[in-house]
């Protein structure tokens, strides 16, 4: 039977022969690395570990000098901004930062990190959360360093780094603290106040004195008034925030209804006149307050897609520096903070890591996942010259990449913030609401104030309470949310499938959209050449189809023209053109096995005098003939591969749409693809002002136009159609005139686009009915006295959460 390591649990490989006393019985580990764990944990004291553990310790790795160094570059000020929290002025030396700790699995592991890093001078305390696999440090840093602090941890058997959350994500952590310290609070002197409410309803206290009485109604008082005066504070900074701005929201009804409800027993207590309903107010506070917190986790969870798009990137990148000596010069590779690159770093990224900056590789191949910004899984293949993106993953090779952009300039920069652009905007649809909202808070205040008139004259008794309950019942919460949750989830939905919406009307335009009209090259063709068919010529020259294709792949390797790259796949090594001579955008002529060769257009070799007039006979499409010895041998004719879905997508597009093709390529060459794709009208040989003027000539007939091209030379059309659509991620896509981008480059996503816009706008609409009808509905009900306070808070609050819900459907595939 194979023996297992007594920290780790793992085989013990053959001829290893270590051991560690632990509780004065030598057990057996696998490695130097299991051994010295297991030593500092005897040593210290801390062998209870091994009792309470419910899984086995992870195996230790020690740790290699180049993590040493990332440890050290920790410390500096620069990269600690991002993740430290430091002490105030009188206390500058304490910081405080969260850690996430790899290698934890069960309670027992937090308890030995605790013990064994209390015993650290200069660290003021450390909590390790086992669920969360994090730990919050509190160090004095004269005394102890962040990278000391981690060594401790790795040199028990885990991996530490700093956990990185952006202000997003610390923003909404430090209002969901404050909102469950404000429900704990409000919820605890509550129940109090409802025990002695109980009492005095069900005459529990009949035979009670009346000072005692008196008594107790203080102490509802001063039991109430924290909830009144911290539980519902976000309510009044609201309402002042509003009037401030001269403005009516939401929370000037809640105000005052609290405020009114909240003097009125106050008043009655110190005068020990009428009756009091601190039960009442605080229960009414304390439903309002459960509703914003659901409320507030639901637009969180909504929300989300930026704070995850920003963990994506690195915080350090080992840079290439050069250093001169008086002898000669050397490269170095030192590591920086990923923030401080800029335009021009040479930076090398290694096999799993995250590439820190956009850029360009300058030596290298791998492959790289980009499925965080195309939605793409399926690893990218890169080489010399492609483009890299920051925050994208690296694969199994090394490569060395020129940094192009800063950080803050990055692709995935831009990603993040127009998408939060887009979700700013506001539909038409969303103004007019915004506007009703303003008359419709004025409304409900002129209505309650009425009310309370009419049932002061009639029912004394009831009025004030039956006002409070007009106030709250009919609060527009719902109408502020329609559209602005709806927008957050479409962009969300949006982005995972790989779609970038730049323009804020795109959402509300798409559905409208009738006629789409496409570019041919590098839009419903990958711009890639195939060769689709090789037709020998001259049938006594013995060539066969593989040798021509050998031949042509030899003389087209010197080129760089897109025509050549279907022929690589052909190329023989132990065949080599001599004399080559490249003739720019025409062909290529060259010596091989002493027989002169030259590959490329008809009118080259007719105009070279290269050509036999007798063989110069026209070829269709888009071909190339190879000629040996000024004779034809072959000609190839090439095609543009058509994107995949392509076919789909249009047949989709044209059970509801009018579909176009305009394109700058021959006629030919485009009624040779409206063989293979459905296209209604297919027209050739256009410059950027005819493809303009179509599409106005389509606007003119009652067509809504949307333009799918590549956005290098569309600019024009894409300003002349109503919405523009890009294929591609390249990186400046502030600077391109689309209105949304293709970032994995997927036709099929034209039509998720469209059913998601589509969707968007009936959830829209049905937040917006639902809002409106359940105020029609509400206000009569309410000023009639059939609404309780409490029912016309459970109203509100359920009427904002089942609008944020139907919001949240959007976010499923």
């Amino acid at each position: 039977m194979t023996s297992k390591c007594f920290h780790c649990d793992e085989a013990i490989p053959s001829g290893i022969n270590l051991f560690v006393t632990i509780n004065h019985e030598p057990q057996i580990m696998c490695c130097v690395g299991c051994q010295a764990v297991a030593q500092t944990i005897v040593d210290n004291g801390l062998t209870q570990y091994y009792a309470v553990r419910t899984e086995p310790a992870h195996k230790s790795q020690p740790l290699v000098p180049e993590q040493l160094q990332k440890h050290k570059l920790l410390d500096e000020a620069v990269l600690q901004s991002e993740f430290v929290f430091q002490g105030d002025s009188q206390d500058k030396e304490n910081k405080e930062a969260i850690l996430s700790i790899d290698g934890i699995s069960c309670a027992a592991c937090a308890w030995l990190i605790e013990m064994k890093l209390g015993t650290l001078t200069g660290l003021l305390s450390i909590n390790v959360n086992a669920t969360s696999q994090r730990a919050t440090v509190k160090w004095r840093d004269s005394a102890i360093k962040l990278s000391a602090i981690l060594l401790a941890i790795e040199n028990i058997g885990y991996q530490a780094l700093p956990f990185k959350a952006n202000d997003a994500e610390l923003n909404n952590k430090k209002q969901s603290k404050a909102f469950v310290k404000r429900l704990g609070i409000s919820g605890i002197l509550l129940m109090q106040i409802m025990m002695i409410a109980f009492g005095l309803y069900f005459g529990a206290f009949t035979d009670m004195a009346e000072h005692n009485k008196v008594y107790l109604r203080w102490v509802s008082f001063i039991l109430a008034t924290p909830i009144i005066c911290y539980g519902a504070l976000p309510f009044y900074t609201g309402a002042i925030k509003a009037l401030k701005a001269k403005r009516l929201s939401m929370d000037v009804p809640v105000s005052i209804a609290i405020i009114l409800a909240f003097t009125a027993s106050a008043w009655a207590t110190i005068t020990q006149q009428g009756e009091v309903y601190f039960e009442s107010v605080a229960m009414f506070t304390f439903l309002l307050l459960i509703g914003k917190f659901l409320e507030f986790r639901a637009r969180s969870r909504a929300a989300q897609v930026s704070a995850n798009l920003l963990k994506l990137m690195p915080m350090t990148a080992t840079k290439v520096i050069t250093v001169s000596n008086n002898v000669d010069t050397q490269s170095k590779e030192v590591l920086v903070a990923a923030k401080q690159l800029i335009k021009g770093d040479i930076v090398i990224i290694k096999p799993g890591e995250v590439v820190p900056a956009d850029g360009v590789i300058t030596s290298g191949d791998s492959q790289l996942n980009e499925a965080m910004l195309s939605g793409e899984q399926l690893p990218i293949s890169k080489t010399i010259n492609d483009s890299v993106f920051a925050g994208t993953l690296n694969g199994d090779g090394n490569i060395t990449v020129q940094v192009k952009q800063a950080t803050n300039q990055s692709f995935l920069s831009q990603l993040i913030r127009l998408s939060e652009e887009a979700q700013a905007h506001k539909p038409k649809i969303a103004q007019l609401s915004d506007k009703i909202a303003q008359y419709f808070v004025a409304l409900i205040l002129l209505t309650s104030i009425a009310t309370a008139i009419y049932w002061q004259q009639h029912m004394p008794e009831e009025a004030f309470w039956i006002t409070l309950s007009v106030l709250v019942a009919t609060c527009p919460c719902a109408l502020s949310l329609a559209t602005p949750t709806a927008l957050t989830c479409a962009t969300t939905r949006l982005n995972r499938a790989g779609i970038m919406v730049k323009g804020g009307h795109v959402m509300e335009t798409m559905p409208k959209i009738n006629c789409f009209a496409f570019d041919k090259t590098g839009t419903l063709t990958t711009g890639e050449f195939t060769i689709d068919k090789v037709e020998l010529i001259d049938n006594d020259s013995n060539y066969s189809q593989e040798q021509v294709l050998v031949i042509a792949a030899a003389l087209e390797a010197y080129s760089e023209h897109p025509i050549a790259k279907p022929f690589t796949e052909h190329r023989d090594y132990s065949l080599t053109a001599k004399q080559v001579k490249v003739h720019s955008g025409q062909g290529v002529s060259g010596t091989i096995d002493k027989i002169n060769y030259a590959i490329g257009k008809l009118s080259w070799l007719k105009e070279s005098a290269q050509l036999e007039h007798s063989q110069a006979k026209p070829l269709s499409g888009t071909s190339c003939l190879l000629m040996a010895n000024k004779q034809i041998i072959a000609a190839f004719y090439l095609v543009d591969k058509i994107r995949e879905q392509a076919f789909e997508t249009i047949s989709s597009l044209n059970k509801q749409s009018k579909t176009l093709l305009l394109s700058g390529d021959s006629q030919i060459a485009c009624d040779n693809l409206a063989l293979t794709l459905p296209i209604n009208t297919v027209l050739g040989g256009l410059t950027a002002q005819d493809k303009m003027q179509q599409i106005k000539s389509a606007q003119e007939q009652g067509f809504k136009v949307a333009m799918i091209g590549d956005g290098v030379n569309d600019s024009p059309v894409f300003g002349a159609a109503h919405v523009s659509i890009a294929m591609g991620c390249g990186a400046d896509i502030t600077k391109s005139g689309a209105d949304a981008i293709l970032l994995n480059n997927k036709l099929s996503n034209i039509n998720i686009l469209i059913e998601v816009s589509r969707r968007t706008r009936r959830i829209v609409i049905q937040n917006y009915l639902w809002a409106f009808g359940y105020n029609a509905i509400v206000l009569p009900l309410a000023v009639t006295g059939y609404i309780t306070p409490y029912m016309a808070v459970i109203g509100m609050s359920a009427s904002s959460i089942l609008v944020i819900s139907n919001s949240l459907r959007l976010l499923k595939e």
